[in-house]
């Protein structure tokens, strides 16, 4: 016999085209936001949502609340579906996994308007669904088993994260971590493959650096690590308040019309980018700032509130796009505040680097997935250290301690209520 497990071999090549498919619709999403971004904004750049003025800041995310409103409250209620959420609750589900085309076709176009419009979420929950919808379409289209169309679900997913971040060891745990897909050897090898290729189509578009410049680190020094710890206890802290925030705004608009709960998220997003426009969208221009230390103290902390409040609502309210990104931002920002406050100046960057992880780990409950994506998102070996302790220390607060779930567990939780 020429093939010892042909059944694997089969997935793995289907795994290609899944790979094909979740990381090409992952890389136009991205390219379409950035594009209309640098169309539109005054400063022709990514982001940029601070050099629009006051009245604009409020008017762009309140007007696409209302009108993404608009549009899913005509939409039926299963159409209507989207997100990591989404896809998990599928997984969840008993017998093959089955991702809607009409919902993943929703999701990229309202992730996309959500995202340009200036609402506080991000590109990875939308790329999340792209890539399950991929794997779940070829699955179907092959003929697929129950157990293989899971794995190439699986595939896209994890395609999808390395081609948006360039973290294909990040896309690999995070399918086991977030959506609690069992470890088995043999059938991880066409998961890897998928993340390995979304990896480097990723790179032939973007580039191979970092996604996030790093200034020059020293070693950490062992007299600071104390303040790490302290840093993972306020995180730690911070993730479960923000889950609890989720799920109480989550919890008492269950029943609200799309249109009532998005004007309402827009409306919210625009009275606090008043305060703090870096708040808009997903971030990731502010949390470059925040690395470089650009920031002072006084906007860190405006960030801060600001941010936790816009994305904290914007996701309970349903708002079609993911929480990866502004927790990034949330951690990034604390940590920034705790390295201005405590740390030496020579040190300064690992503060938030650490912190922008250890918020993901502890709100996704995903600390491997943190701490591989600390690695690959910085290039920088001197992390293992002051991230390991910083992101086992969060998530042992949130979830050991004060016995928090993940954010999409406890979404989870009340949809089936």
């Amino acid at each position: 016999m020429w093939c010892a497990h042909p059944l694997i071999l089969r997935v793995t090549l289907l795994s290609l085209i899944v790979s094909l498919l979740a990381a090409g619709s992952v890389l136009l999403f991205r390219y379409l936001v950035e594009f209309i971004q640098i169309a539109a904004l005054p400063e022709h750049q990514i982001g940029g949502y601070e050099s629009l003025p006051g009245w604009l800041i409020f008017a762009l995310p309140s007007a696409g609340g209302l009108l993404l409103g608009l549009v899913f409250h005509q939409l039926p209620l299963a159409m209507r579906q989207v997100g990591i959420l989404h896809v998990l609750l599928r997984m969840r589900a008993k017998g093959r996994v089955v991702i809607p085309g009409k919902n993943t076709l929703l999701q990229f176009f309202a992730g996309i308007f959500a995202i340009v419009c200036g609402q506080s979420v991000d590109r990875e929950g939308p790329g999340v669904h792209l890539g399950a919808g991929s794997g779940a379409k070829v699955a179907n289209l092959a003929g697929m088993e129950e157990a293989e169309g899971r794995i190439l679900v699986a595939c896209g997913v994890a395609a999808a994260i390395a081609a948006a971040f360039n973290t294909p060891l990040a896309g690999i745990i995070f399918v086991i971590e977030v959506l609690e897909v069992a470890y088995q050897s043999l059938r991880f090898l066409p998961i890897m493959a998928s993340a390995v290729l979304g990896a480097l189509l990723g790179r032939f578009f973007y580039g191979a650096a970092p996604a996030f410049n790093v200034p020059a680190l020293i070693p950490f020094p062992i007299a600071e690590m104390g303040y790490l710890l302290l840093l993972a206890l306020v995180i730690g802290l911070l993730a479960s308040g923000f889950i609890a925030l989720v799920e109480f705004v989550n919890k008492y608009s269950r029943n609200w019309s799309p249109l009532y709960a998005f004007t309402l998220a827009g409306l919210i997003t625009g009275l606090l980018g008043q305060l703090a426009p870096e708040i808009l969208g997903v971030g990731y221009d502010s949390l470059s700032r925040i690395l470089s230390g650009e920031l002072l103290l006084y906007g860190l902390l405006a960030i801060l509130a600001c941010k936790f409040l816009a994305t904290g609502c914007a996701i309970g309210l349903r708002v079609p796009g993911g929480v990866i990104g502004p927790s990034l931002l949330i951690g990034g920002t604390v940590g920034a505040i705790m390295g201005t406050l405590l740390g030496s100046g020579e040190h300064f960057a690992i503060y938030p680097l650490v912190g922008m992880l250890a918020m993901m780990g502890a709100t996704l409950q995903a600390p491997l997935a943190a701490l591989a994506a600390l690695l690959e998102l910085t290039g920088r070996t001197e992390l293992i250290l002051p991230g390991t302790l910083a992101v086992v220390s969060a998530d042992l607060i949130s979830r050991v301690i004060l016995g928090r779930v993940s954010v999409f567990s406890a979404l989870a939780r009340l949809t089936k209520s």
